[in-house]
């Protein structure tokens, strides 16, 4: 017997940060305005109003190259206390409507309404009812979209922004991804986007024309997932108790550092800080994976991954020496990770499972 459509909600805040600072200074006010460190100290913005946005100004940008593009950008402190305090308010909103509630960050979620008895179960009234309560309540503006599934939920409420609301009904599905372009599609970034167009693929009908084994012939593993997504098919649940997928840190320096010994000698208080972050997980983890980053006087970034699972500093080591090979420079941000399996997700069955095994006993501080 077949279950009748979800009614997912993903709603976002527009512009969070910058917005609950002019919030809380109406002097602010149609001014632009970006949360952000000092353009003095390798600043970078980490979010900017539309008044902003309309120079230039966006997201992971140096503060001051934003206060170049636009040199009455007021840039202000962030202050995540206040943020997290904020977004609580907003999920004391959402609880109101449904218990299964996914938190992607402190200003997006996903909501699953399929089972709500408000509003008749009208996940568009509901919808459009959240953003009235966040608008008066809270005092700033959220987009929200409506779709059967995450995916297209996600898609849909980036539609009308700001301060939107956008419906993909299930009988509308088919039609509506047709039409989508391809780098609205979650996972497409610049160089997939690129070869995209190189295949002259533009739209998720062309890539409805395309069967799994040349979409994985071109794509990968990604091809599988592209196939499903192209059709607007997406089977995710809302997860209410979200898990993590990896861990890591990365530092911002004052001053580049020039040489790869220069690099290195960064490896410790990176490693150490690393280190603290994964005890601070629970048992459930293991690693899988390492990775490195580097982020270049230009700010083109570069990142590269091996196997492992433990953090073994010559691993880093390692990674950091490959990415030096692949371009020299001066770096003015290092940063190191692990990817994490989760024994708590469901779990193919291992390949290696002695290995596993082995991880879980030092883990877990057994002989």
């Amino acid at each position: 017997m077949s279950h009748p459509p979800r009614k997912i909600i993903h709603v976002d805040c527009d512009c969070f940060y910058a917005a609950v600072e002019v919030r809380d200074d109406r002097t602010l006010l149609g001014r632009p305005v970006a949360v952000g460190g000092d353009p003095h100290r390798r600043g970078v913005i980490a979010t900017c109003n539309y008044p902003a946005r309309q120079f230039g100004v966006h997201s992971a940008m140096a503060s001051s190259q934003a206060l170049r593009l636009c040199p009455d950008l007021v840039i202000v402190p962030p202050n995540f206390d206040k943020y997290r305090k904020v977004s609580t308010q907003i999920h004391d909103i959402f609880k109101r409507y449904t218990s299964l509630i996914e938190p992607l960050s402190l200003d997006e979620a996903y909501l699953d309404v399929t089972a709500s008895e408000q509003y008749d179960n009208s996940a568009t009234r509901i919808a459009d009812a959240i953003r009235r309560e966040v608008r008066q309540q809270i005092g700033i503006t959220v987009s929200a979209g409506v779709a059967p599934n995450k995916f297209l939920a996600k898609v849909a409420s980036d539609w009308r922004k700001p301060d939107g609301l956008f419906v993909i009904p299930p009988d509308q599905v088919e039609r509506f991804v047709a039409e989508l372009p391809v780098k609205k599609i979650s996972g497409v970034g610049r160089v997939t986007a690129e070869r995209m167009t190189s295949l002259n693929l533009h739209t998720c009908g062309d890539l409805q024309g395309l069967s799994r084994l040349t979409l994985a012939q071109h794509f990968g593993s990604f091809g599988e997932r592209l196939y499903h997504l192209s059709r607007g098919e997406d089977n995710r649940p809302v997860q209410t108790g979200r898990r993590r997928k990896s861990v890591s840190v990365e530092r911002t320096y004052d001053k580049d550092q020039p040489t790869l010994n220069d690099w290195l000698r960064e490896l410790d208080g990176l490693l150490e800080k690393l280190k603290a972050r994964f005890e601070r997980l629970d048992q459930n983890y293991l690693i899988s994976g390492l990775t490195a980053k580097v982020k270049y006087q230009d700010f083109v970034s570069l990142s590269c991954d091996k196997a492992g699972t433990d953090l073994d500093p010559a691993h880093f080591e390692a990674l950091l020496q490959q990415l030096w090979e692949r371009r020299q420079g001066p770096a003015r941000l290092l940063g190191i990770g692990a990817r994490l399996r989760d024994l708590k997700a469901p779990q193919q069955p291992d390949l290696f499972p002695e290995e596993w095994d082995k991880a879980l006993r030092q883990r877990r501080g057994k002989s």
